[in-house]
């Protein structure tokens, strides 16, 4: 029997998938009162040119299948507010299984990719307070310990990391560009 309470299914994310909800994370820590997000709104933060990388274009169709399968996972929901306007929210401290730093640390790594953890630090904290490289470190181990994030370089001043939501032969590509820098 399974245990109600334990997160959902969590596999890896495609490119479209990772970004709807790293900006569903970050739309609900930033901007809460235009939380949940529209179609429109949620397209628009997905296509932002700052605090994103790599830059995409995603258009209604993208995002809503996108939507879709996140639903599927248990990582999204639509909601109905004043109107009939469909809204999106996410799910992702259920789904995940996390607490608000580590959820804002996930959702950096979702928007920008593979980062040291000093830039983490420094843009998570946008999202919620990480007062210094320590209590990072402490978040970190948590999630690497449940393959939510990967260490990309050993120890030390500069260490790159990035999350586990990444399909294995996207991690390849992303450690071999890390170990060639």
């Amino acid at each position: 029997m399974t245990d109600p309470a334990a997160p959902a299914t969590i596999r890896p994310l495609d490119a479209t998938e990772r970004r709807v909800l790293g900006t569903l994370v970050e739309k609900a820590k930033t901007t809460p009162d235009q939380y949940p997000l529209s179609l429109n709104a949620l397209v628009n933060g997905c296509n932002q040119k700052s605090n994103r990388d790599p830059e995409m274009t995603l258009d209604e169709e993208q995002v809503m299948k996108a939507i879709a399968s996140l639903r599927s996972l248990g990582a999204v929901a639509e909601v109905f507010g004043n109107g009939s306007l469909a809204r999106y929210r996410h799910l992702a401290y259920e789904w995940l299984g996390v607490g608000k730093e580590e959820l804002a640390i996930l959702a950096e790594l979702l928007l920008r990719g593979e980062q040291t953890e000093g830039s983490l630090r420094g843009r998570a904290s946008r999202m919620d307070d990480i007062p210094d490289l320590p209590s990072l470190r402490r978040h970190l181990d948590a999630l690497a310990a449940r393959g939510l994030v990967v260490w990309l370089t050993p120890p030390g001043r500069g260490r790159m990391l990035t999350h586990g939501l990444l399909p294995p032969e996207k991690l390849d590509k992303v450690r071999a560009s890390v170990g060639s820098s």
